[in-house]
């Protein structure tokens, strides 16, 4: 994918900058860097990809490889995940899942479990067996989801009103330093990035 063919697949990315960094204004902190959303790649990297996602998204499941090879590859990104269940009810309760996960460290874990399922619409029943195939604690799993529960849901309805106020139309959507756009490849993600970094060098800096 050349620099047009990205600007046209990421189309309105000049409004999406501008956008994000002015309606939003000090919200664009809260998106980036909420304590709650849990992250991967590196902490310090110098673009951030905000992954809207949901678990009974095909699209997510097709851009996830691509998106988890070109972090790895890339060793300069920071991905923050945003749970936005909006597909089915199973939805909210594997995003329950992968969030009470993290209080043991293993959010990563239960999300790829989850992201692992062919097909759409996965009952719950189907999202909790893999979830126990994934060898995450269970217990300690229950235990977090019961005891944190007000908080996972805190945050799953902070990312509702970020994705709203943003005006995402569904999922998966990546916010790719300045950039707004839904469904990519290896290639895309890599020209994004690239396009995102030409941005920040010269002035417009999302992180």
């Amino acid at each position: 994918m050349d620099r047009r063919q990205f600007c046209r697949l990421a189309a309105g990315a000049g409004a999406a900058t501008f956008f994000v960094g002015t309606a939003l204004g000090s919200d664009v902190k809260a998106i980036l860097h909420d304590p709650e959303a849990p992250e991967a790649g590196n902490p310090k990297g110098d673009v951030t990809i905000v992954n809207f996602t949901d678990y009974n998204c095909p699209f997510c499941k097709k851009a996830e490889p691509d998106l988890l090879r070109i972090v790895k590859e890339d060793g300069k990104v920071r991905l923050v995940y945003k749970d936005w269940p909006i597909l089915t009810e199973a939805s909210v309760y594997g995003a329950q899942l992968a969030l009470a996960a993290k209080y043991q460290g293993k959010y990563d874990l239960v999300h790829h479990a989850l992201m692992s399922i062919p097909g759409a619409k996965i009952p719950q029943s189907k999202m909790l067996e893999a979830v126990k195939a994934s060898g995450v604690d269970m217990n300690r799993l229950d235990a977090d989801m019961q005891a944190n529960s007000a908080q996972i849901s805190a945050l799953l309805q902070r990312n509702m009103e970020q994705a709203n106020a943003l005006g995402l139309q569904g999922t998966p959507t990546y916010l790719i330093g300045p950039f707004k756009t839904m469904a990519l490849n290896y290639s895309g993600f890599k020209e994004a990035l690239a396009e995102a970094r030409r941005r920040q060098a010269a002035g417009n800096v999302i992180k």
